[in-house]
């Protein structure tokens, strides 16, 4: 099984979905798209998702991802602030920075973050 993901630097994915908003980067396993070089930060942050995908089986992270997200819509009636409050971006944006933690990193830590 693979324990990270494969990374595509300078890729024309991100440009093509930020119809929808404004995407630097994504993880659509088991692949990550990058628009450039990317750096150390973008691409912890990318297989944090990476990891969330296997521990949710790929599909219930995609079925996560869209109940927190339509959730925090309701929510907060705010796109920009429902996305910052699904769970898995949460643990990604909380992780990022540090360069230990995917080594670290406990199975299902997504699970202490609340939408």
């Amino acid at each position: 099984m693979l324990k990270n993901p494969i990374i595509i630097k300078n890729s024309r994915v991100p440009a093509l979905l930020s119809w929808v908003m404004s995407v630097y980067a994504i993880t659509l396993f088991p692949f990550v798209f990058i628009r450039d070089e990317g750096n150390e930060t973008t691409i912890t942050h990318e297989t944090i998702h990476f990891r969330q995908y296997i521990e949710t089986l790929i599909i219930g992270f995609l079925l996560i991802y869209l109940f927190d997200y339509i959730h925090g819509l309701i929510k907060y009636r705010d796109s920009e602030k429902a996305y910052y409050q699904i769970r898995f971006e949460q643990e990604a944006y909380s992780n990022d920075l540090y360069d230990d933690y995917l080594e670290k990193r406990s199975f299902f830590a997504w699970l202490k973050y609340k939408v």
